[in-house]
């Protein structure tokens, strides 16, 4: 009985995650702006999104761009300091790696609207004029930990003199790290990455209170602007679709990457 409810559980939980996600692509395939209408099958939408052909098309596009713009810059920076962050972090001992450790967790527990908001008071308290910058930065802030949270287990898989045999045998620390290091963490930091970008691209809240008075718009602010008019753009329910698609894509492409890894390096010799 045990196993029968967990496993109904785990269903149920799975069916309240995904069925809004596949009823939104379901009616991605009809014209009806109502939401739930069927009025027959039609890629419509999508041809009006791709070819721009609706209402509010110029503030649905910029959206779009600032919000990929501001997801890859994130996550590059992301990487490189979150990559950086994770060796200091390996190679402290003691007291101090447990307590930047528990530091780093604490931005992924910590509220996004409270991430926001003590940002937010940041850029105000230095007077720093809010926009497209002070979203980057905001993104790298919070995205930095994610990257850091999959390196680690990297950096504990490689041997604990690698760095030091490479110096041995005349490599600069620079080329060390480069040529040595860096190859052998590229999963974690390709996973890492993906997971900033992603994360990036989802959020709301600390885009919300940073990025001031200027009239910047990314796909969430534009989605929560368009849903306080009274209702949905349409050719949402297609962009939603596709975005949910192309991370679906990234995950299990993460996934595979990892599994493959993992074999490698269980892989008896």
């Amino acid at each position: 009985m045990k196993k029968i409810f967990a496993k109904s559980y785990i269903y149920i939980l799975l069916v309240l995650l995904y069925a809004p996600l596949v009823f939104i692509a379901i009616f991605s395939f009809t014209e009806s702006k109502v939401l739930g209408s069927w009025t027959g099958f039609s890629t419509q939408l999508y041809q009006n999104l791709f070819s721009g052909d609706m209402q509010g098309t110029e503030g649905l596009i910029s959206a779009i761009k600032n919000t990929v713009l501001i997801a890859a810059v994130a996550s590059i920076f992301a990487t490189l300091l979150g990559t950086l962050a994770a060796v200091g972090i390996h190679n402290m001992r003691g007291g101090a790696k447990k307590t930047i450790t528990f530091l780093n967790n604490v931005p992924m527990i910590n509220p996004d609207i409270i991430t926001g908001v003590s940002l937010f008071l940041l850029f105000v308290f230095f007077r720093v004029n809010q926009g497209f910058t002070t979203v980057v930065l905001a993104h790298i802030t919070f995205c930095t930990p994610y990257v850091v949270l999959n390196v680690l287990p990297k950096l504990k898989s490689l041997p604990a003199n690698i760095y030091e045999a490479a110096l041995d045998l005349g490599a600069t620390p620079a080329q060390a790290f480069w040529k040595v290091m860096v190859p052998q963490l590229q999963p974690g930091m390709i996973s890492g990455a993906i997971l900033a970008f992603t994360m990036s691209l989802d959020d709301f809240a600390v885009t919300f209170f940073t990025r001031g008075t200027v009239g910047l718009e990314t796909l969430s602010t534009y989605i929560y602007t368009d849903a306080r008019k009274g209702g949905l753009t349409p050719e949402l329910r297609p962009l939603m679709t596709i975005i949910f698609v192309v991370v679906l894509v990234l995950l299990i492409i993460v996934n595979v990457r990892g599994a493959k890894s993992n074999k490698k390096a269980h892989k008896p010799l």
